[in-house]
């Protein structure tokens, strides 16, 4: 029997609801029904359009007439899922101050790395959400992962869930959403705006976050520090913002940044900061903006990511292919541009990136992680080759 993403999320919600509230859930038979009559229809995964069907999986009763799932997993996918993935949607990807790498899954929670042994941290671990869009780790130790119901705190032992009630009042945080910076100050970047955790009112249990209202309430794409410890804030509604601790800059359309969008982020090892464009990359040397498009070699014209590596190569991700950028070759020159598709090994849907402190650059995508030998992409299963 098939059931849909949002059927799961539903399934999950009322078995976390039963698991919260000490009263018994109570569910009407016509209700479990039509939960299970949308199990029959199939939905359109988050892979812009790609078509997936999912299947129930890891059912257990704990109330009676009530099926439940005991652990969501994203191995309860469709019929040619390949269950030996360390899982299909891998939409942030972190390596923590132990070398251990983590990678924030759909459906599957977070998955740790230690070199030897994969471990998935979801519900049963107290982890209640399941979709995970940042991570980062704090001067403590702790990890710290955005969800779209809000921020986790992983003390090694426990999650600790951050939401409304802690000062949040939106908890959709977003893709590279989590930033901690030198000082250790933790900012999230959400759909409505920017939000600082204060530890100090935490441990007296007061809110603990708060919004940072020198901003406007933008749609956050991505939070960087750079080498002089300003924090950029790229946004898909009102350009990027550039703060230095006591001064907000804003570069938007007016500045040359058409339809003032500003998605993915990165910095260069001269301090120029790159961010995407709608159909294309930017880079920003403190004074002007200098645009690469198709028309330049790049390839794809919605593109997605970015990620520059230590040697300095920049890697951009878009619909149907992941391109490959050499800035030091002078332009224009077709050489500079290695384009890079489904046919090379590599899936369409490239959703993060990350490099290691090792050099490793590693892709999550949607048919799982995925390595590059230097010429072509190769799949990292549970088993590897890692």
């Amino acid at each position: 029997m098939y059931v849909s993403f949002r059927v799961l999320r539903r399934a999950r919600n009322i078995k976390n609801r039963a698991n919260q509230n000490p009263k018994p859930v109570k569910i009407t038979m016509m209700a479990l029904n039509s939960i299970l009559l949308f199990g029959f229809l199939t939905i359109f995964s988050s892979c812009k359009g790609q078509e997936k069907t999912y299947t129930l999986k890891d059912l257990n009763t704990s109330q009676p007439g009530l099926k439940v799932f005991r652990n969501f997993k994203a191995a309860a996918l469709a019929p040619d899922f390949d269950t030996t993935l360390v899982s299909q949607y891998i939409r942030s990807i972190f390596q923590d101050s132990k070398g251990n790498l983590w990678f924030g899954t759909i459906g599957e929670g977070v998955v740790r790395y230690d070199v030897k042994t994969l471990t998935y941290f979801s519900h049963p671990d107290g982890f209640i959400n399941n979709t995970v869009y940042a991570i980062n780790e704090d001067k403590n130790g702790n990890m710290w992962f955005g969800t779209d119901q809000g921020v986790y705190k992983y003390n090694g032992k426990t999650f600790r869930n951050y939401n409304q009630k802690d000062g949040l009042s939106h908890i959709d945080i977003t893709r590279k959403g989590i930033l901690v910076d030198k000082s250790g100050t933790i900012w999230v970047g959400t759909h409505g705006g920017v939000f600082r955790y204060d530890p100090a009112a935490d441990s007296k249990g007061e809110q603990s976050f708060s919004l940072f209202q020198e901003l406007p309430p933008i749609n956050v794409t991505g939070i960087l520090e750079d080498k002089s410890g300003n924090i950029w804030f790229a946004s898909s509604n009102k350009g990027v913002f550039r703060y230095s601790g006591k001064t907000i800059t804003n570069i938007a359309e007016k500045d040359g940044l058409g339809d003032n969008y500003a998605g993915g982020i990165a910095e260069d090892q001269a301090g120029n900061i790159w961010f995407t464009m709608k159909n294309g990359i930017c880079k920003y040397d403190g004074k002007t903006l200098t645009e690469y498009t198709a028309k330049d070699g790049l390839g794809g014209t919605e593109i997605w990511g970015i990620c520059i590596e230590q040697s300095g190569i920049i890697w951009v991700t878009a619909r149907g292919s992941t391109t490959r950028f050499d800035p030091s070759i002078p332009l224009p020159n077709p050489q500079a541009f290695t384009v890079f598709t489904p046919a090379d090994g590599l899936n369409c849907c490239v959703q993060s990136m990350y490099q290691d402190r090792s050099g490793n650059m590693w892709w999550g995508a949607g048919q799982g992680l995925y390595r590059f030998d230097g010429q072509r992409f190769y799949q990292v299963k549970q088993k590897g080759p890692w």
